[in-house]
């Protein structure tokens, strides 16, 4: 596919944005996705395309979680390991199939998400002093890596919301606080994003210009959201999940009409 001015200029700013608001509540496919299928994009080479951007701009918003203290590096091996094997073997389901039932089943599912952010106190919890003891670790480290791996098939076969859905079970599910939730989510993100480019670029669905290009932009706005969240903190992550989600919703509804 040949690449002209246009794709840089309609892609680039809005997957800037995207970097921000990935790098606060998730979601930033939600954004990013929809800006490379504006440029005229076919679907597969339009999700491996955001791929590229999207593992920059994971990378420096994981790097910085990671210098915050927020990553629970206990956790994170396993986690890695099983959102590397979920999220190659979804990008792979990708290539076969079509999108149509997953976006049907979001129609059910994205309210009810909705619905449990609202009421959820999990996404308000502000961090605690005193460490978790080793059996709740135990469990945690189990019901994430369950996560990890699941929302790892889905990042690799569609991708958009992964880290909002993320940063939900590992709250509501898993009982960790939000901003180590928010650390190990960048972690089980930059492995899904890496593990399903690597599949997309090998069957020649990406374009690396305007991946690197926009990646570099995916970047920017990965350091402004990571210097927001960790100044402001759990005060802002809630609306933005909810707006996200909102906007989710809306695209999907759009997309089947």
């Amino acid at each position: 596919m040949e690449l002209t001015l246009l794709h840089f200029l309609i892609v680039c700013p809005l997957v800037f944005l995207a970097g921000f608001v990935d790098a606060v509540a998730g979601g930033g496919g939600l954004i990013s996705l929809p800006a490379y299928m504006l440029c005229g994009l076919p679907s597969h080479l339009a999700i491996g395309t955001n791929k590229i951007s999207s593992s920059m701009g994971t990378a420096l918003a994981t790097w910085r979680y990671a210098q915050s203290g927020f990553i629970e590096w206990r956790l994170a091996p396993i986690c890695v390991a099983c959102a590397f094997a979920g999220s190659a073997g979804g990008a792979k389901l990708a290539l076969l199939l079509d999108e149509s039932l997953l976006k049907t089943l979001l129609l059910v599912i994205l309210p009810l998400t909705g619905l449990y952010v609202l009421r959820s106190q999990s996404l308000s919890r502000q961090p605690s002093a005193q460490p978790a003891a080793p059996t709740d670790y135990r469990r945690t480290l189990r019901l994430a890596a369950m996560a990890a791996l699941g929302i790892g098939v889905y990042d690799g076969f569609y991708g958009p919301g992964t880290g909002t859905f993320l940063i939900l079970l590992l709250t509501g599910l898993a009982q960790m606080q939000l901003r180590q939730a928010n650390g190990l989510t960048k972690v089980i993100n930059l492995t899904t994003n890496l593990a399903a480019v690597s599949v997309f670029v090998w069957h020649g669905e990406a374009l690396l210009p305007l991946g690197l290009t926009a990646g570099c932009f995916n970047m920017a706005g990965s350091y402004l959201g990571t210097r927001s969240f960790t100044k402001q903190g759990v005060g802002i992550a809630k609306p933005i999940i909810l707006t996200v989600l909102l906007i989710f919703f809306i695209k999907t509804v759009w997309e089947l009409i």
